[in-house]
Parts: C-alpha cells; structure tokens; sequence
C-alpha cells in the first residue's frame, strides 16, 4: 500500500507543510511570462502542476476518465486569465481554486443526472467488484480493494470535507493555503478535517477492519 493510503487509512494526517517560495517564485515568473502570451512558458506550467490537478480532480470526482478534460479546462482558464491573475496568494491556491470550482459545477450536473441512471449502474458494479475480489484473492486484489474502499470513503464526504482530505493528504497542501481554496478560515479547515476523520475512521472501521 502507498504511503498516502496507508495514512488516509490509519486516519492518521500528516502534518502541514510550509510554503515553498522558490517554487512559487518559478510559478509567478512563468505566469508573468504566459500573461505576455508565451506559449512556451504556458507548457511549462501545466507540465509543473498537470499531474497534480489531474489526480485531485480524479479523487475528488471519483471518476479518473473525465480528470484529463477537467484539467485541461483548468489551464484553458489559468491562460484565459493570466493577464488579469495577480500573485496575491500562492499560484497553486489560485490553481486549485479553479480546479475545486470546476469540479463543483461537475458534481452538480452529475448528481442531476445520477437519479436517472446510477441505481442500476450500482447494482452491477457492485456484483463485478464482489466477483472479481472473490477471483483473485491474492495480494495485489487485495490492495485494490484497499484503494477502492478508501477512494469510496472519500467520496461520501461532503465536498467541502472531500477537498479539504485531498489538498491536505494527497497534495501536502497547509490549512492557510487550503483556507484560501475554500474561501473559509484556518480554523474552519482544521474543523472539516476532524469532522472527516472521524467518518472516514467509522467508514473505513466497518469495511476494512481497522
């Protein structure tokens, strides 16, 4: 199991990581360039943070195939935009600012359509993934299972406790910077923190014995 599942799974957070200001410092310097136009300068940002955005929004929505076409808005945005952007906060919190409104609007157009057709989406996935965990009981079945009920706990958060989880176990992410995501205060993040440890440890209790 990877480091970060086995900490979201011991519900054990790590803690807060400080502000890295040369890195921040390169990201403005490239966004001062990309408000000029430079297209090249523009390729070496997404190329910086593109796996970054691409893995939140995949966690985040529970879905890895739409991520790629979510991140690619995202930087269509931080380009559209760059003239007018100001480095007032970190990049990143503007970066993820982004990402977790563009997700939001995702997530509700989803759960308009889910009553439709998710009950017997559900079903059947529900049977295949019994089926496959029963054969292949072996090592690697087990950890994807493992990351499959994590990556499930996750979801059920509400959205605010779901970001706050993944900018700051996924993304090392500091209660200001997530703060400042959330558009909420320090004290707010620490709150959605306890209150989704304390489900993810009754979700993950029943389900994976810890």
């Amino acid at each position: 199991m990877s480091a970060i599942a086995y900490s979201i799974g011991n519900l054990e957070m790590p803690e807060s990581t400080p502000i890295h200001d040369e890195s921040n410092a390169i990201d403005v310097a490239l966004m001062k360039r990309v408000a000029a136009d430079d297209e090249k300068a523009f390729r070496e940002l997404v190329e910086r943070h593109q796996n970054a955005v691409i893995g939140t929004v995949a966690k985040m929505l529970g879905d890895p195939t739409e991520a790629e076409d979510i991140a690619q808005r995202v930087f269509l945005r931080v380009w559209k935009h760059a003239k007018r952007w100001r480095p007032e906060a970190k990049f990143t919190t503007y970066l993820f600012t982004i990402t977790r409104n563009l997700v939001y609007n995702e997530s509700r157009r989803r759960s308009r359509r889910k009553e439709v057709s998710s009950d017997g989406r559900s079903e059947e996935s529900g049977v295949e993934s019994a089926a496959d965990a029963r054969s292949e009981p072996d090592a690697e079945a087990l950890k994807s299972e493992m990351h499959e009920e994590i990556d499930q706990a996750i979801q059920s958060l509400p959205e605010a406790q779901r970001t706050a989880v993944i900018l700051y176990s996924y993304e090392s992410m500091p209660y200001e910077e997530i703060a400042k995501v959330l558009n909420t205060s320090v004290s707010s993040v620490k709150s959605l923190l306890f209150r989704a440890r304390g489900t993810l440890r009754e979700k993950l209790s029943q389900h994976m014995g810890y």
